[in-house]
């Protein structure tokens, strides 16, 4: 087996000064980019920090117990986080999902999912408000999370056989906690409850069938994601990566699907219906198949840079200008102005990219800007 290179060096500084344009950027939700991409879906860490260690994400290697997470001056605030929520719902964002690392570590989360949920977009509705979590501190926070104003969550979940979850997760956690999690989250009113597992070639893909078995006809969405080259630390190779194609293969050898059509525009997932009713699968086709070309998603990391992409090197520093000084309308325009100059599509370029694409500096780890 091949030695392991892990690179340490920590790429959280690395980011743009966010400035205020020469030309005011006015918010008016008809924001876009320079291939005509709209700004639907914000993505918000709340922390870097996460209990699982798993080797695709937080490798236990890197993410020691004297990892230098960052400090807690440095992260946002709740109002600060959404008072910067507010100006990219002012250019037309509609949906906002809360990550971490792990975000239900954050202290009194329902406190920003509270604040959140008062938002509304530029046609006066709610904003989308979802959280993506790994359902460890699920079951004792569903109820206080529902009663806050989340509306959904989407759970990551590799595998069913105890065994297997323990070695992924690398902590020795149960599954059987992450299930009773899910159901406290049914139960709550956090649904259709979503389930994420990352496929990944000589691992876990035996997974897949048990997992679909679980999970038909329980009303929960389960979604299967190619095991991606994200930041610098997981060690990913192509021959790890199960194309979503053979994933939809193998399911439809046993219970037959039908393709369904996208729920709405800019949607990641392939959505696939069992033809006897008992629900959906959906597949993420992250690296076989790239979907940049209708990529509507904003990233604002823990400490507020804001990252175009999920592989970008850099991002820029919006909490710069929200801690000196800078008005709503100053915030919205260079939120607006950064946009505008948006041209990311790693996925649709990753074969043609040289090794040094990124100019020496190392893509952001997943951990830090969520999945």
């Amino acid at each position: 087996m091949a030695e392991r290179v892990i690179p340490l060096v920590d790429q959280r500084g690395a980011a743009l000064a966010a400035r205020l344009p020469a030309t005011p950027v006015a918010a008016t939700g008809q924001l876009r980019d320079t291939l005509a991409r709209p700004l639907r879906d914000l993505r918000i860490s709340v922390t870097d920090r996460c209990n699982f260690r798993c080797s695709y994400c937080m490798p236990k290697e890197v993410f020691t117990k004297d990892y230098p997470y960052l400090p807690h001056a440095d992260l946002l605030s709740f109002e600060e986080i959404t008072r910067l929520a507010r100006q990219f719902v002012a250019h037309g964002v509609h949906k906002i999902r809360l990550t971490g690392g792990e975000p239900l570590l954050r202290k009194n989360i329902e406190i920003l999912v509270a604040q959140l949920a008062q938002l509304r977009t530029v046609d006066g509705e709610p904003v989308e408000l979802a959280l993506t979590t790994n359902g460890s501190l699920l079951a004792r926070k569903a109820r206080a999370l529902k009663d806050a104003g989340l509306q959904r969550v989407t759970v990551s979940l590799d595998g069913l056989d105890d065994a297997v979850f323990r070695s992924m997760n690398d902590v020795d956690f149960p599954v059987a906690q992450v299930l009773d999690g899910i159901q406290a989250a049914r139960e709550a009113g956090l649904g259709p409850v979503k389930v994420n597992m990352v496929v990944q070639r000589g691992t876990n893909e035996h997974e897949i069938l048990p997992m679909a078995r679980h999970f038909r006809g329980t009303g929960i969405v389960l979604r299967f994601i190619e095991y991606m080259d994200v930041g610098a630390t997981n060690g990913w190779k192509m021959d790890q990566v199960l194309p979503s194609a053979e994933i939809v293969r193998r399911l439809d050898a046993e219970f037959p699907l039908q393709a369904l059509d996208a729920t709405a525009p800019g949607e990641t997932a392939g959505r696939w219906a069992y033809r006897d009713g008992a629900g959906e699968v959906g597949v993420i086709s992250s690296v076989t198949q790239a979907f940049c070309a209708s990529c509507n998603r904003a990233r604002l990391s823990t400490e507020g840079q804001l990252y175009l992409c999920l592989f970008a090197t850099q991002g820029h520093d919006l909490r710069g200008l929200l801690r000196g000084g800078a008005s709503d309308a100053d915030l919205a325009s260079a939120i607006g102005h950064i946009w505008q100059d948006r041209g990311d599509r790693y996925s649709e370029l990753r074969g043609q990219l040289p090794p040094d694409a990124g100019g020496g500096r190392r893509r952001v780890e997943m951990s830090y800007i969520g999945g």
